[in-house]
């Protein structure tokens, strides 16, 4: 199948751990979310604070591929690290609303409708840019999200310092992902929907990967 061969190059979780351990701040969290939760680069940098539950361990993609919306997992290993660095984000929100700015990009329907909602802490990015930048669509100075561009680079250099001399890129971590979760076991239905994968086809690409077939089943005397 296409991209098989790229995928399974990735299938080592020794590779997956040595290029974290290279990365660190910022590019580790972002990077250790789209491993850990299987979203997509963009899914991860468009993220806003609203959409995380703490409390259930969920964060909701919204306007995901296929302008669908759906819920996969916050691992318990991210939960302290990301409560700490929004709380480095609601600090800079708070500095840009006293320089009067503050706002953030909305969808216009929605801007129309919750005309102060731009301002508000929960629709704010969780990784937002380090810079203040004129929004060429309206003119407004907003803080957008962290430029995709960042991690790139990042993961190069680790990559790079790991001696992994495997391509990958952001999008191999959200492999690495379902890869990893069917090894352990778990149903490519399930998979399938923290994916976002629209037909199931699309998810069997990893158990071909595997050489589990298909269905992926084990047998019991395996088990």
């Amino acid at each position: 199948m296409p991209g098989a061969r790229f995928i399974c190059l990735w299938c080592s979780r020794l590779r997956k751990r040595a290029l974290l351990a290279r990365l660190s701040g910022t590019h580790w969290l972002m990077a250790s979310l789209i491993y850990g939760s299987g979203l997509r680069l963009m899914e991860a940098l468009r993220l806003r604070v609203k959409d995380v539950d703490f409390a259930r361990r969920e964060i909701i993609v919204r306007d995901g591929k296929g302008a669908k919306d759906r819920v996969t997992m916050l691992p318990a290993r991210l939960l302290e690290p990301l409560r700490l660095h929004l709380e480095k984000v609601k600090a800079l929100h708070a500095e840009d609303l006293d320089a009067g700015y503050g706002e953030v990009y909305l969808p216009h329907a929605l801007a129309r409708k919750y005309p102060m909602a731009a301002r508000e802490w929960g629709w704010q990015y969780v990784f937002p840019s380090t810079k203040l930048s004129v929004d060429p669509r309206s003119g407004v100075v907003r803080r957008h999200h962290a430029d995709e561009k960042n991690l790139q680079r990042a993961m190069r250099k680790a990559l790079h310092e790991a001696g992994i001399v495997k391509p990958a890129t952001p999008h191999t971590l959200r492999h690495s992902f379902a890869t990893h979760l069917l090894e352990s076991g778990h149903d490519i239905r399930t998979v399938q929907e923290l994916l976002g994968h629209a037909n199931v086809k699309t998810t069997m690409i990893y158990t071909h990967v595997l050489n589990r077939g298909g269905r992926g089943v084990t047998s019991p005397l395996d088990r």
